[in-house]
């Protein structure tokens, strides 16, 4: 498949849209076979191929018909199961643009998809214990990346975490660590799958297991 859409569709630069369900890890019980944790990383390092992830079910909506309505190679990534929502059916989205969900100066959290709701639980809990300066960021797009709301980040902040249900390797951390390295280099930690394969169980219990909450966002922070 990844061949096809390199040669087939990247390379002439076709307008095709790919809009892909079981993304990262939470199609649990279907286990590794049908947990798509590798991605986003592949397909951003194709030539013309634009890279999505929404947050929740009204940025879906939003990037979807921009997508639609937007030339070029497009691959939208979405979970099987429902997510939290987060936004209003009113807020705006631009491909290519980040969304500050939250300002702050100490930290930013920069997510994508289901992570961005544990991203705002998690500075809930680190508000909670004192540190109250946490940027958000929703990244719904890793390709192109905005680049300019990354280096504000770590500019205002100094230090970023990332957060996303991905493998670590080259995904939203190699897309931020890669602007951050070449023009504001800051203390980063990463939340993501570390270079392993899915495994069947319940949703919650396989975020836990992989560090993909809340808890593990807390802690890379505090790190």
């Amino acid at each position: 498949m990844c061949e096809m859409i390199r040669q087939e569709v990247c390379y002439p630069n076709l307008n095709v849209k790919f809009a892909c369900s079981h993304g990262g890890v939470t199609p649990a019980n279907d286990g590794a076979s049908h947990q798509s944790i590798e991605d986003m990383g592949v397909l951003r390092t194709i030539p013309n191929m634009t890279v999505i992830m929404p947050a929740d079910y009204n940025a879906a909506r939003k990037l979807v018909r921009q997508a639609a309505e937007t030339y070029g190679p497009m691959y939208l990534r979405f979970t099987r199961d429902a997510v939290p929502q987060i936004y209003d059916e009113d807020v705006e989205f631009t491909i290519g643009k980040a969304h500050t969900i939250q300002d702050g100066k100490d930290v930013a959290i920069i997510a994508n998809g289901l992570m961005v709701g544990e991203a705002l639980k998690a500075a809930t809990i680190l508000k909670n214990q004192g540190i109250i300066g946490v940027r958000v960021i929703n990244m719904p797009t890793i390709k192109p990346l905005d680049e300019e709301a990354v280096l504000d980040a770590a500019k205002t902040c100094g230090a970023v975490v990332t957060a996303e249900e991905h493998q670590l390797a080259g995904g939203l951390f190699g897309a931020v660590s890669e602007t951050l390295v070449q023009h504001s280099p800051v203390p980063m930690e990463a939340v993501a799958v570390r270079d392993t394969f899915g495994e069947s169980g319940a949703p919650e219990a396989l975020m836990d297991a992989y560090g993909l909450n809340a808890k593990a966002i807390v802690q890379a922070v505090r790190r």
